[in-house]
């Protein structure tokens, strides 16, 4: 007999299936289709716009094209006198601007359907692996039984890092933002192979497909192993070296937990888990830190600066790291009592929640149905967070309140995820690398796909300018001081800086030295007291050293602290 959570998890997936199959069909009966594989004309297809200038009454036609999309550029002929230039489109993060063609992942925001080269993520998270959807998002299709194998083995004999990228990584501070540690993993893998570097082989270099391949797999390969060194830069200890004969994440949580025992093997049951975890944020389509890995690579970079850039971007705190807040939201309010006054609080803009809502999808993110199924399996092998009943209960009451459900407000990929890797016991700072090892990816499928694009140029967006038209040069001794708030701040001086400060630098003492040689002066009292040797300033006249920037003088480890407080002579 099948149990409740085997009834449950089956009764989602006909519902997430139902979906796909649901919302084309409806749409093609409407339209005389009969086959919901068959994609509707996207913007309604081809046709053209006719755009009338009132401020002219000049007429234009503006081509739709078969995507259902203009060109920004047709827009640059509507001039209207003033400059000369044409019309631009202001679009400040990028809300309806398409920068590229893909086929690699598509996201019906309005309907909840996410899918990876036309593959359904439900259907993915059920009967796939990690690996096994890399493949397809790099390559455009899954692969057969061999190419599989060729595939996982030759990603994880591409798994070890240099010795040296190793040096490097355990040289940073020991409390180093893990993100921090996989940012400068992937720059010194960068410097390992300069056979691919575009600035050093020429910009043909990535026309070799077998070029292309061997970045794919060297980066995919190194993404668990540079987090395993940047989790453990924390610990103190030494991530033991990858195991080529496990899987792929089952050899993460080996490298995490293995020590010195090389006979060690983490649970299955667990690393299908995180496997899973891994499949559901490997694409996104053009999100920050993909448009960004888009961006670089279209400059003709290096495959390991364009990832590592996408990397950066994944680090910011609004892209990266909503699980985290999710957690700390959760914390806060402790227990289901408090989940009332809580949701009334956010009403009142007194409170915010996090992991309900998401720029792209106005229903319920997909993954977030998945990951509520990893989390009660992590939870019978692992304990049961005690927030999970938080979350689900916040969950029920927010999908039963008007307000919530009229914003569109569901619960996202956040929302459960951070639940899951604490309770596979990673801190919270770890959790955007947990979103950075699989995303590689999603990156690594989008910078392949730039390379044969021949829509593809160089990334230099317009800007509409607001700034001072012209002035002159006015020169130094004729300057009013810059204010208001886009001047320098005052840059308040360290102890540790008034504590050299205080004492000779190397050019007062060589000023010094000299002058004594010479018959003159025979301290830096009268070295001050004559202006010193470079400029007849007198005592408080300021030595060159960018130390004394701030207005501390030789000999006084207190001025400068008087001159930023105005309390100076």
């Amino acid at each position: 007999m099948p149990s409740d959570a085997d009834a449950a998890r089956a009764s989602r997936r006909v519902q997430a299936l139902s979906a796909h199959v649901a919302s084309d069909s409806a749409a093609d009966a409407s339209k005389g289709a009969s086959d919901p594989r068959v994609r509707l004309a996207p913007g309604g297809g081809p046709g053209s716009l006719t755009v009338i200038d009132n401020r002219t009454g000049s007429r234009y036609e503006v081509p739709v094209r078969d995507g259902g999309y203009v060109s920004a550029s047709a827009f640059k002929a509507i001039v209207a006198g003033g400059d000369g230039g044409g019309l631009r489109v202001f679009d400040p993060g990028y809300m309806n601007t398409a920068p590229c063609k893909s086929k690699i992942c598509f996201i019906d925001g309005d309907k909840g359907i996410l899918r990876y080269r036309g593959y359904p993520i439900e259907e993915l998270a059920e009967k796939s692996s990690y690996l096994e959807t890399a493949f397809a998002l790099v390559y455009g299709d899954l692969p057969d039984a061999p190419q599989l194998r060729e595939w996982e083995q030759t990603i994880m004999r591409h798994s070890a890092l240099p010795v040296p990228v190793i040096a490097a990584l355990e040289a940073l501070p020991h409390d180093a933002h893990p993100m921090g540690v996989i940012l400068a993993g992937l720059n010194a893998l960068s410097t390992f192979h300069p056979e691919q570097n575009p600035a050093l082989q020429g910009g043909d270099v990535y026309r070799s497909h077998a070029q292309q391949d061997k970045q794919i797999v060297r980066i995919i390969g190194k993404m668990t192993t540079l987090a395993a060194h940047a989790y453990h830069r924390n610990t103190g200890r030494t991530p033991a070296p990858p195991n080529q004969k496990l899987g792929y994440a089952e050899n993460f949580l080996y490298m995490l937990d293995a020590g010195l025992d090389p006979h060690h093997k983490p649970n299955p049951r667990l690393a299908r888990a995180l496997d899973v975890m891994f499949l559901l944020h490997a694409e996104h389509e053009m999100n920050c830190s993909t448009a960004a890995a888009r961006h670089l690579a279209s400059s003709g970079v290096d495959v390991y600066s364009a990832v590592a850039g996408a990397v950066g971007a994944l680090y910011g705190p609004l892209h990266g790291g909503a699980n985290e807040a999710v957690l700390k939201m959760l914390a806060r309010i402790g227990s289901v009592e408090n989940i009332p006054a809580f949701l009334d609080g956010v009403k009142r803009k007194k409170e915010k929640m996090f992991g309900f809502g998401h720029r792209v999808y106005k229903n319920f993110d997909p993954r977030a149905h998945v990951i509520r199924g990893v989390a009660e399996e992590v939870f019978s092998l692992v304990g049961r967070d005690p927030l999970i009943d938080v979350a689900v209960a916040l969950e029920k009451a927010a999908r039963a309140d008007e307000y919530f459900v009229k914003r569109n407000l569901y619960p996202n990929v956040d929302f459960y995820s951070g639940l899951v890797y604490r309770a596979l016991g990673f801190p919270p700072e770890f959790f955007t690398v947990l979103f950075a090892v699989p995303r590689a990816a999603g990156y690594l499928a989008h910078w392949r796909e730039s390379l044969t694009d021949s829509d593809t140029k160089i990334m230099r967006p317009q800007q509409i300018y607001e700034g001072v038209w012209l002035r002159a040069y006015p020169a130094l001794a004729d300057r009013p001081p810059c204010r208001g708030e886009d001047r320098m701040w005052n840059v308040a001086p360290s102890n540790a800086s008034r504590r050299r400060l205080a004492g000779e630098t190397v050019e007062m003492a060589a000023a010094g030295y000299h002058a004594y040689d010479a018959g003159g002066f025979a301290d830096m009292a009268s070295l001050s007291a004559r202006g010193g040797a470079r400029d007849g300033g007198g005592r408080n006249a300021r030595l060159s050293s960018p130390a004394f920037s701030a207005g501390v003088v030789a000999g006084d480890a207190t001025s400068g602290v008087d001159a930023l407080t105005g309390n100076g002579a």
